[in-house]
């Protein structure tokens, strides 16, 4: 029988103009992205990108989910997804500044 838990997948708090990982699905593990919540500590404006890696592969125009949306200074953003991610599939993250700070809720299947 399957088991789940509903927890944080992944945090991070990314350098400026870095695309980060923030959550691997484990080996033998299928997950479920519920929502992603990126926040903007700063006094600025930002811009931030989420995408899919399957299977870990390097970025490409495809596995974008979001791409340079904007989030204004002192705001939070909460995507709500419900994305299925396979065995070793990797969510990514890259914001334009320091100061966002991107939070993955959701479950693991083993």
């Amino acid at each position: 029988m399957a088991t789940t838990t509903y927890k944080i997948l992944g945090q991070s708090a990314p350098a400026a103009t870095t695309e980060t990982a923030l959550y691997t699905v484990p080996a033998s593990t299928e997950s479920i992205i519920s929502t992603i919540v990126i926040c903007n500590r700063g006094a600025s404006a930002a811009t931030y990108r989420v995408y899919v890696a399957a299977n870990g592969a390097a970025a490409a125009n495809n596995q974008y989910l979001v791409y340079d949306a904007n989030i204004n200074a002192k705001e939070t953003v909460a995507l709500t997804l419900g994305l299925t991610l396979d065995s070793s599939d990797v969510l990514r993250v890259y914001a334009s500044t320091a100061d966002l700070s991107f939070n993955a809720f959701g479950t693991e299947v083993a």
